[in-house]
């Protein structure tokens, strides 16, 4: 099916092939579900191919690596986007009624929607392998780098610098829509299907409490990798407090904290260890989690751990 031969009107265009048809190319555009297949099967051909070998080891990076690389692609499509916008912006500023300028705009004006649809394009390819990926490991893709916006399919992700920035820049609403962070640090060996159905009652009642939440967690493996889903699942905005090793070496989860904690959130949820009684013999209270308790206290924040059924 080319898009460019069906009418505006029909019911059962997708967003993306809706936008794709208001640019009027006569070369089609792929469809919405073509996208979806491509990035399921460009996951769970490398899947396949790592799986039960000498790479298997890596795999993870391997997969983190190919979504990035369409984020990657995705975002600098985005700047070309907007820097056809300030091209755009300035034609119109200075627009004289001439037909030169008029050609100028209806041209700059076709880049930028033209890569509008790119970037939704490659965001579809993007979370379709992101999702193929969680289904077949049981990780959750984030960003090295960077931040990624919501789509259908996915929670919006932003850096906590970036939305500590945008806070300071006066544009908090436009970072993350409401801002209403609720933290949340668990450890890392509370991974069990009781820590699982625990740790998404909390974060249910918080979403319950405040519907126009984002989530504030590092992103660390185990239980805030179950937060993470859950967000994706509720399409609730991320904001990540990536702990930096490079930089603060041992003290980089404490320094984690301290970056959800400048977001000011209404409720700091914690989790020290397994509410599995098994789990939790074995190892000790995640000390990032409690420093986090800790430090809610010091100021007078709402805090809820994290607890087993009564």
């Amino acid at each position: 099916m080319q898009l460019s031969s069906l009418s505006p009107t029909t019911d059962s265009l997708t967003a993306f092939e809706a936008q794709a048809l208001l640019l009027q190319d006569p070369r089609p555009y792929p469809q919405d579900e073509a996208l979806h297949q491509l990035g399921h099967a460009l996951m769970n051909e490398v899947l396949d191919l790592l799986t039960e070998t000498a790479l298997e080891d890596f795999s993870g990076l391997v997969c983190e690596a190919l979504i990035g690389a369409f984020h990657s692609a995705a975002g600098r499509i985005e700047r070309d986007a907007d820097k056809a916008r300030d091209t755009l912006g300035g034609l119109v500023r200075d627009f004289d009624g001439s037909e030169i300028l008029d050609v100028e705009i209806q041209e700059a004006t076709r880049r930028a929607r033209a890569a509008d649809v790119a970037t939704l394009a490659l965001e579809i390819i993007r979370d379709a392998a992101a999702a193929s990926y969680t289904t077949s490991t049981g990780e959750v893709w984030n960003p090295w780098k960077g931040s990624v916006r919501a789509s259908r399919t996915t929670a919006a992700q932003i850096g906590a610098r970036d939305a500590l920035r945008a806070g300071k820049a006066h544009k908090h609403a436009g970072a993350f829509p409401g801002a209403t962070i609720v933290a949340f640090r668990a450890a890392p060996q509370a991974d069990t299907a009781e820590d699982a159905g625990r740790i998404f009652d909390a974060l249910n009642w918080a979403h319950g409490q405040w519907p126009d939440m984002a989530l504030a967690t590092s992103g660390a493996k185990g239980a805030e990798k179950l937060a993470i889903k859950w967000a994706n699942q509720k399409r609730v905005t991320l904001v990540l407090a990536k702990a930096d090793f490079d930089r603060n070496g041992r003290a980089a989860p404490f320094r984690a904290n301290d970056e959800m904690l400048e977001l000011d959130p209404v409720c700091v949820l914690t989790l020290a260890n397994s509410i599995n009684p098994n789990r939790a013999a074995d190892l000790k209270p995640f000390g990032p989690a409690l420093n986090l308790a800790q430090k809610a206290g010091e100021r007078g924040l709402r805090h809820h751990p994290v607890k087993a059924r009564a």
